[in-house]
């Protein structure tokens, strides 16, 4: 699920059926063996963790810094306040020889207003022979940040790592202060939680199925997506007075309620969007132009899916029909039917359609969560610890997995009995995609490079941190 350390430890997340564990290794000479010599999910992790406390995993293949670029004026900022000069040596990115071979630099900086990455492309004539990427450019020093921080400043945090992602982020904090306080949530709360995690999920597939469209030179879908977002963004700005929805999930609960004119607007977008999108959807798939375009592009294999757990449109698309809201069964989802669409094409084609089966499924999640909303309070103090007991404990740990509109998000927080936080970790979704998009468009042609990216979508903010 994830590895992260700090100061002389490292820790990891696994998970295996319905049971999950977090394991910890004490590391007093600042080594551990490495996991990722034996499993290749873990490699980009213990690179990062490297980088963040200096400590090293023994055997790791790939022993490149990932995160810090020699930038930072400081080494492993996690572990200490060392002060070394930025060495300004060029990363080393991995050698590729053959007759006819040239390489293509994209990036950091694009042409289009996006997060910053940099993909290295060797290509024979217009075919990719390899893609490799360097990430880290977006590393905000969130963990850092967060570190005792009080709760409710740590939950702002949280809600920005990833901007398109600020529901599903502040949600997977939540529930793990809550977890780790063994705290009770208000159950209109839960319901609101939920109702706010399918708009963010609606707005960002909606757009994303226009992108990609886009990106096939098909701008006429791009336009009509793009109202249909924004029928969304507004309704959310009336229903909780933040287009995004940031910092409206606390701990505790949710903030502020739902009013009767939010619940109008929100009716209204998802009525009007319910009438309008399966147009879009005929026009998407009898396009024949368009489906040159998307059918058999970009595929991920299954095994390939498999072996890095990929979550989201990612892994249904190629069949793994993991979805967090199931595996978790956080509140509101038992109550409600959530039927992950998969497909096993694992083109292009494939996570379009997986979008387009989600969008559905979100606008009828959206009317039953507003049919059934409980009346109540919307949110509650935090307790001091798992009850009963004599007096608070020193610290508290929990974690949570969350479903966002990519994938499953996972976060672990330690909690003082003051209500700061002692240490924390997230994991976006795209630590597990961004190395499958290197493999999906070897033997495209560059040209169609981002249209796979795009249908891909993985963040850049959040993977960075």
């Amino acid at each position: 699920v994830s590895l992260w350390g700090e100061p002389g430890a490292v820790h990891m997340a696994v998970r295996e059926g319905d049971d999950a564990a977090i394991v910890t290794l004490s590391c007093p000479t600042g080594r551990y063996p490495s996991v990722g010599r034996r499993h290749p999910p873990a490699v980009r992790l213990e690179r990062a963790l490297q980088d963040l406390t200096g400590l090293a995993a023994e055997g790791l293949p790939d022993a490149r810094p990932w995160l810090d670029h020699g930038r930072w004026g400081v080494r492993h900022p996690l572990w200490s306040a060392e002060t070394v000069p930025a060495d300004g040596a060029p990363y080393a990115f991995l050698p590729v020889e053959g007759e006819g071979l040239h390489q293509i630099p994209v990036g950091p900086v694009h042409a289009g207003v996006i997060e910053p990455g940099h993909f290295r492309f060797t290509v024979n004539g217009e075919t990719v022979v390899r893609l490799e990427q360097r990430l880290g450019y977006a590393h905000k020093g969130t963990v850092a940040l967060m570190s005792d921080a009080p709760l409710a400043h740590a939950a702002r945090l949280a809600g920005r790592i990833s901007g398109d992602s600020t529901a599903a982020y502040a949600l997977a904090f939540a529930l793990a202060v809550e977890s780790a306080t063994a705290s009770e949530v208000p159950e209109r709360a839960r319901w609101l939680r939920g109702l706010m995690a399918e708009l963010e999920r609606l707005a960002n597939h909606l757009g994303d199925i226009g992108a990609v469209a886009n990106d096939a030179a098909f701008a006429i879908l791009h336009a009509h997506t793009g109202v249909l977002r924004e029928q969304v963004l507004r309704a959310s700005d009336t229903a909780f007075g933040h287009r995004l929805m940031m910092d409206r999930i606390v701990p505790g609960g949710v903030w502020p309620d739902l009013t009767a004119q939010g619940h109008a607007a929100i009716t209204a977008a998802v009525g009007h969007i319910r009438r309008v999108f399966p147009n879009l959807v005929t026009v998407y798939d009898e396009t024949n132009s368009l489906q040159d375009r998307v059918v058999g592009a970009g595929v991920v294999r299954p095994e390939w899916v498999d072996q890095f757990a990929a979550g989201g449109f990612v892994g249904r698309a190629s069949g793994r029909a993991f979805d967090a809201r199931l595996w978790a069964a956080y509140a509101p989802y038992p109550s409600l039917r959530v039927d992950p669409p998969v497909f096993d094409q694992g083109d292009v084609n494939a996570r379009v359609w997986v979008r387009i089966r989600e969008v559905e499924q979100s606008l009828a999640l959206i009317d039953r969560l507003l049919e059934t909303l409980p009346s109540g309070p919307i949110l509650a103090p935090l307790t001091s610890g798992p009850q009963p007991q004599s007096e608070p404990v020193p610290e508290m740990e929990g974690a949570a997995l969350v479903e966002s509109f990519r994938g499953d998000v996972f976060f672990w927080v330690r909690v003082t009995a003051g209500g700061r936080v002692a240490a924390c970790h997230f994991r976006d979704p795209s630590w597990f995609q961004w190395p499958l998009l290197e493999a999906a468009i070897e033997a495209n042609i560059v040209a169609d490079f981002p249209l796979c990216n795009k249908s891909f979508n993985c963040a850049y903010s959040g993977h960075d941190g």
